[in-house]
C-alpha cells in the first residue's frame, strides 16, 4: 500500500572557421566526427536518465513510506506503548486535524509519520511516563486521480502505488461506445502551472515497449472526449 517531478547537457556550439581549445586538443588517431559522436551519446544517455517519460517510468512514491507526507483523508493508526486508551484509528478531516484524548485537535496534515510521531510523544509526556508512539498510515485516501469524460464510471480514484494511465481506464470499465480514443489527454499540474499530455489509447494497447502509456500522478485529470 505504502506508500505520495528534467536537465539536458548541449555539445558545444562552434563557428564557422574557428577552432576550439578541445579540438586543438584532439588525441592523436582521433577526429572531430568520434569526438561529436561521443558528445550526442551524452546528450541521450542524459535525456534518459532525467526524463521520467523517457522510458515510460514514473518516481515511485512507495519507494520509502517514511517519506510519506499525511493528506487529507488519510487513515492513521496511532499505538502508544502500555496505553491502550490512547491508542486508536483515526482519518485525518477535512481541515487537516485529528483529535485524541489528552492532546485534543492536532494538524497533522504535511507531517511524515515520524513528525507525527515526535509530535505526539512531546505532547503526551505530561500525562505519560516516556511515551512511546507509533504511526502507521492504515489506508491512503489522499492521493487520487481523476477520471472524465466517455468512459464506464467516471470519478476519482485513489493512487495508492504506481499506475497508469490504461490501468485507470480498464480500471472504470474501458472508453465507452462514443469515447474519441485519439483525442484522450491528461492534464497535469507542476509547478502551479497545468500541463497537457497526448495519449494514445489505441498505441498504448499494443503493450510495447515504446506504446507511450503515462504513469499517474497525484491531482492527475484523465479526460476521454
Amino acid at each position: 500500500m505504502m506508500a505520495l517531478g528534467t536537465a539536458y547537457a548541449a555539445a558545444p556550439l562552434h563557428s564557422p572557421g574557428r577552432t576550439s581549445q578541445q579540438d586543438k586538443e584532439t588525441p592523436k588517431g582521433g577526429s572531430p566526427a568520434a569526438s561529436s559522436a561521443s558528445s550526442n551519446k551524452t546528450v541521450e544517455q542524459v535525456k534518459g536518465k532525467s526524463d521520467p517519460d523517457a522510458h515510460g517510468t514514473a518516481p515511485d512514491p512507495d519507494s520509502n513510506p517514511s517519506s510519506y507526507r499525511i493528506g487529507v483523508e488519510d487513515e492513521l493508526q496511532i499505538s502508544v506503548w502500555h496505553e491502550p486508551e490512547l491508542s486508536m484509528p483515526v482519518q485525518v478531516r477535512p481541515d487537516g486535524m485529528i483529535t485524541l484524548p489528552l492532546v485534543n485537535d492536532l494538524s497533522v496534515v504535511g507531517l511524515t509519520t515520524h513528525e507525527l510521531q515526535a509530535t505526539l510523544s512531546e505532547k503526551l509526556k505530561p500525562f505519560v511516563n516516556e511515551p512511546q508512539v507509533t504511526v502507521i498510515v492504515r489506508n491512503i485516501r489522499s492521493r487520487k486521480v481523476y477520471l472524465m469524460g466517455q468512459v464506464g464510471k467516471p470519478g476519482p480514484y485513489p493512487l495508492n502505488g504506481k499506475k497508469t494511465v490504461l490501468q485507470l481506464i480498464t480500471e472504470a470499465g474501458g472508453p465507452s461506445q462514443f469515447a474519441k480514443t485519439g483525442s484522450i489527454y491528461i492534464i497535469r499540474t507542476v509547478n502551479g502551472q497545468q500541463t497537457r499530455l497526448a495519449f494514445n489509447y489505441k498505441k498504448a494497447l499494443s503493450g510495447k515497449p515504446d506504446a507511450g502509456d503515462i504513469f499517474l500522478l497525484p491531482g492527475d485529470m484523465v479526460v476521454i472526449p
